[in-house]
């Protein structure tokens, strides 16, 4: 299978599964515990039909919103994740450059290999920093000083990953960093020399954001360490409102499943949130995204830009999310398939043919601009 053969979701998986060693492979596609809420996270969609309208005149379609004051070419953003060099030597730098040709927003991580820096000064689109909360509250100021002198336009807290979720996939193959892989870990490797040889000869694999707080080349520290002892577990409303204060800027809650905490973002100056359940990799047995995202919006929705991530496969998912009142959705495994399959290349088809998606299914549906769309283009069953 080749990157021209892939069409969809699934076929990126395809290929990024062919060419990644089973550990790496599965620490993209792997949730929590039983993988429920990963598997419900898309199958809500489903459950959702569109309803279009016809003869309405749909030549010139503008698929372009705000959010948190960043002008978007398309409605659909590539949601920060971590170790993205593990899975492809380009990295963030890939995803970053795809994500600036469609002129659409790029988040690093905290757990990123490339630097904030570097990214900014690649590109121009808007960047998001992910960012996760730690113990020492020296660093965190600093970390947020580090990003705002970097040129990165929101910050985005995440609040559902105060310790690692359950992903037993990851235990089976021992997949952590540094590696520390099982037997039948190491025979996956051995047979994709490929990724190997990518990950031996370019630039020693390290992570910019925390190399001068965590020696993830000790064989004592690695990513399982950090969630454990870094991370901390009291963080707490009066915690982010002093960061809302000090960062002074756009600034994101990522992981908000209730409307209680919807309406105590907005009370403490947030100007976004994201209806995440990461991606079912944290709480299973959470709902999905998608089927909270009616009652959120419409308690807070005129207050503050809700977003929206977990399960998105399609350009019919967006636009399902998009009518009931989320500002942009955000990808990850969407991005990251094709990332691990062909580098900036991959992730670029997969941007391009989400943005082909979404002109037709915005024509088929009626509608010539993201506003148009509403609740009432759709039925749930």
């Amino acid at each position: 299978m080749r990157l021209n053969q892939c069409y969809n979701f699934q076929d990126f998986r395809k290929l990024a599964k062919q060419r990644l060693p089973g550990p790496i492979f599965n620490y993209i596609d792997g949730g929590a515990d039983d993988e429920t809420t990963y598997r419900r996270n898309t199958e809500a969609f489903e459950e959702c039909d569109l309803l279009p309208s016809v003869l309405t005149g749909v030549e010139d379609i503008d698929l372009s919103v705000t959010v948190m004051g960043q002008k978007l070419d398309m409605p659909v953003y590539c949601s920060p994740t971590a170790l993205q060099r593990l899975f492809h030597h380009q990295g963030e730098r890939a995803t970053a450059g795809a994500a600036e040709k469609y002129g659409t927003m790029f988040g690093v991580s905290s757990l990123g290999t490339v630097s904030l820096e570097e990214i900014a000064q690649q590109t121009s689109t808007p960047q998001v920093y992910q960012f996760y909360f730690h113990k020492d509250r020296g660093l965190n100021r600093a970390m947020m000083e580090r990003a705002k002198a970097a040129g990165v336009q929101v910050m985005m807290l995440t609040v559902d990953s105060i310790t690692g979720g359950n992903r037993e996939r990851d235990l089976r193959t021992g997949f952590s960093i540094p590696f520390r892989l099982t037997l039948a870990g190491l025979i996956q490797f051995a047979i994709k020399p490929m990724w190997g040889l990518h990950y031996v000869f370019h630039e020693k694999f390290s992570l910019p954001q925390l190399d001068a707080h965590i020696n993830m080349g000790s064989s004592t520290s690695s990513i399982g360490d950090y969630f454990t002892n870094m991370l901390d577990p009291t963080m707490n409303w009066d915690d982010v409102a002093e960061m809302v204060k000090f960062w002074d800027g756009q600034f994101c809650l990522k992981g908000i499943m209730t409307v209680e905490d919807a309406k105590r973002a907005v009370d403490i100056g947030c100007t976004g949130i994201v209806i995440s359940n990461h991606g079912g990799r944290q709480l299973d047995g959470a709902r999905s995204s998608f089927d909270q995202l009616a009652e959120i919006v419409d308690a807070v929705g005129d207050k503050i830009d809700v977003l929206f991530d977990s399960g998105i496969q399609r350009g019919t998912h967006v636009l399902k999310a998009l009518s009931l009142g989320a500002k942009a959705v955000g990808i990850g495994r969407m991005y990251l398939y094709p990332l691990a399959a062909a580098g900036q290349p991959g992730v670029e088809r997969a941007l391009g043919l989400m943005q082909q998606e979404l002109i037709r299914d915005m024509r088929l549906m009626g509608c010539k601009s993201i506003s148009e769309l509403s609740r009432k283009n759709l039925r749930f069953r």
